[in-house]
């Protein structure tokens, strides 16, 4: 169970920030560039490439999201994901999942004390900046449920009681895609919460050397110092009110739209056989993570507008989980990435 540290302050330090309008002016994009400069060579220092893992991390931070990371074990899902928060100065919890894990074990309950003779609240893991949700499928559908309202309204219920959880606040969820047995399909609706969904590869061979070398040297290991933070939460909430203020064109809005639109649409746009692959296409979640993750990676980039380029690099961790496949898609080995590479060629760019 987490401590009972008060985070509740840190609610909106940066409200300032937040207030302001227009464009984002070259000052500002220099104080972002800096901040997140420093993120990334940090997470560097600590964890050997996966790159696409720490720019899906800060680009899920910045736009105020949750990322699903899925690979088979050993590839430092666990390590990312307490870099960030450590390089962030943010409170970390880790809850490993497990069929009996219950509802309370992650967003707290009330406990009698005797010498009081009344009830006292302990707040759960979930009250966290960052919360680490290892091996999410393998908990039950009632916990997963109750993971909802924290990923979706930023608050937990105990008895009848609201506790708003703190800012910056991201679930970084993982799960393995080989062991089946003793795991629970998520449900599409928690699914669809997920901002991104980014696959875990494996290393390069010259990266598994180097791990091989820091583990050797000892910077690597059960015996590694902590990260140094690069920077603190209030600088995360200035970034992600910078993110809020980035000009996104009409014809952007409209290629994204459209982009959505065609994966329920895949008859009319990719024929029968092709359409045969897909059950349901993006719902409306799908265009607004495209807009708030496009225009954290304008920041993440360095400009102060999103471009073309930005909603195609982020296709994939977009839309693949939020296009359901049949099982005759399935049969033939055809991946989401196939339907999503498609919809792209048949949607102008801008």
């Amino acid at each position: 169970m987490a401590d009972q540290t008060d985070l509740t302050d840190h609610t909106n330090p940066a409200g300032a920030a937040a207030a302001e309008t227009g464009p984002l002016s070259s000052a500002e994009l220099a104080r972002a560039k800096d901040a997140i400069d420093r993120v990334n060579a940090t997470f560097s220092a600590r964890v050997v490439g996966q790159e696409k893992v720490r720019t899906a991390l800060l680009v899920t931070l910045l736009a105020e999201g949750h990322v699903l990371l899925e690979s088979v074990p050993g590839l430092a899902k666990t390590l990312a994901a307490s870099t960030m928060a450590q390089a962030v100065s943010a409170r970390f919890s880790r809850i490993q999942c497990t069929p009996d894990l219950l509802p309370s074990d992650i967003i707290g309950t009330q406990v009698y004390d005797p010498r009081r003779h009344e009830f006292e609240t302990q707040l759960g893991p979930v009250h966290s900046n960052f919360v680490l949700l290892d091996e999410i499928n393998r908990s039950s559908a009632k916990t997963q449920s109750a993971m909802l309202e924290a990923m979706q309204e930023r608050q937990t219920s105990i008895a009848g009681v609201i506790h708003p959880l703190p800012d910056p606040f991201m679930v970084l969820a993982t799960q393995n895609p080989i062991d089946e047995e003793g795991t629970y399909v998520l449900p599409h609706a928690q699914m669809d919460r997920f901002l991104m969904k980014e696959i875990v590869d494996y290393p390069a061979e010259a990266d598994e050397i180097q791990v091989l070398d820091r583990i050797g040297d000892g910077t690597l290991g059960q015996h590694m110092d902590k990260v140094q933070p690069a920077i603190t939460t209030t600088d995360v909430m200035d970034l992600q009110s910078m993110v809020r203020r980035v000009y996104v064109d009409p014809a952007i809005k409209r290629y994204i739209v459209a982009l959505i639109a065609a994966t329920r649409n895949i008859e009319q746009l990719l024929g029968r056989e092709l359409a045969n692959y897909v059950e349901v296409g993006a719902s409306p979640r799908g265009s607004i993570a495209f807009f708030q993750a496009a225009r954290a990676m304008a920041v993440v980039q360095g400009r102060h507008y999103v471009i073309p380029e930005d909603v195609r690099e982020l296709r994939y961790p977009i839309l693949r989980h939020r296009i359901h496949l049949s099982f005759e898609a399935l049969a033939d080995r055809v991946s989401p990435e196939t339907v999503i590479d498609a919809v792209f060629r048949m949607i102008p760019t801008p």
